[in-house]
């Protein structure tokens, strides 16, 4: 069976086919480099938010984020990594037609389709019969999730990851998906942070350009490494000029500072996704979460759209989630 539209050639997406006005304007120079980073320090020692107009955001994500209406709309959705462990499992598990009946059973709107959990090939059969179910259990796909490091030097392998990317855009747009979770990187040991965050950015330009063209919005993940602060993840967010880019907001993921409350709402305004977890580790130390807090922080950024649940804490989650989707109802109103 044939996949799901051809990863278009090498070519389609080569830097050649940027203009030189455009890559010169997604990669700041040294000098409004080091403004901005002077400004993002000032918010990690208390100063207050980055304007959006000192990152650049203003022209794109930022006005964007200025025109959204108050109050947020929030709708409850399930992360497929929720259920991971069962996921995995070859044959007395779940695979995404049963995660689907799982949040019809727990009048759950929404479902994440983690890219982890899809067979080895993904057909445009399989595709359709999962839409198909989807639309049948009145359970609307939020999202898709996929894994990638756009910070690595070997620029083969960033090309393979935009490729990897491309496809699971086609196959996410084919569902009707709305926005597609995609991470930054690690900075290597031998680089300079300037230098991965200008890989990264130059990467996420030019996935950004295939995501438009699909009408797809990507939300980059504050997922460690270079986005282990609010600050490094704003800094690449600058230099992007696709309008298909966004945060994707993880409410869990901070765990290098001493206030993860803080730093979720420096990226909170500029969310084009939300996932929740129940756990936050504030200096790498475990603790349950104020999940009526991370709301309110969406809220007031005036944050419309999915919050997926994200469980990933130690008690089993066939027991754990279910008590936790009804907290959240509750909170979310």
């Amino acid at each position: 069976m044939s996949q799901v539209h051809a990863t278009p050639s090498s070519s389609t997406l080569s830097s050649s086919t940027l203009s030189s006005s455009t890559l010169s304007s997604t990669l700041t120079n040294r000098r409004e480099f080091v403004r901005r980073t002077a400004m993002i320090f000032a918010v990690a020692t208390g100063m207050g938010a980055v304007p959006s107009t000192v990152l650049g955001l203003d022209s794109k994500l930022g006005s964007d984020s200025q025109k959204k209406l108050s109050p947020g709309r929030l709708r409850l959705s399930l992360s497929a990594y929720s259920l991971r462990s069962l996921l995995t499992k070859p044959s007395d598990g779940m695979d995404l037609f049963q995660l689907v009946d799982y949040c019809h059973a727990h009048d759950v709107a929404g479902v994440e389709l983690t890219s982890y959990y899809f067979p080895k090939e993904v057909t445009t059969e399989y595709l359709a019969e999962l839409k198909y179910h989807c639309h049948r259990r009145g359970v609307t796909i939020s999202g898709g999730a996929i894994a990638n490091d756009f910070c690595q030097r070997d620029q083969a392998k960033i090309e393979r990851d935009i490729d990897h990317a491309i496809r699971w855009i086609d196959h996410y747009s084919f569902l009707g998906a709305p926005v597609i979770r995609i991470f930054a990187g690690t900075q290597p040991s031998d680089d300079s942070w300037d230098a991965t965050i200008q890989r990264c950015t130059t990467a996420c330009n030019k996935l950004g350009l295939y995501a438009q063209s699909k009408g797809m919005l990507l939300g980059l993940e504050n997922h460690g490494g270079v986005t282990a602060k609010a600050e490094g993840l704003l800094q690449i967010l600058g230099g992007i000029q696709s309008k298909s880019i966004g945060v994707n907001f993880d409410s869990g993921n901070f765990r290098s500072t001493s206030d993860p409350y803080l730093e979720l709402e420096q990226i909170a305004p500029y969310a084009v996704n939300a996932q929740l977890k129940v756990e936050m580790f504030p200096n790498g130390k475990r603790e349950e979460a104020d999940i009526a807090r991370i709301l309110s922080i969406l809220r007031t950024a005036n944050y419309s759209g999915w919050v997926a649940l994200e469980y990933e804490a130690e008690e089993p989650p066939l027991t754990a989630i279910p008590k936790w989707l009804e907290a959240i109802k509750k909170l979310i109103g």
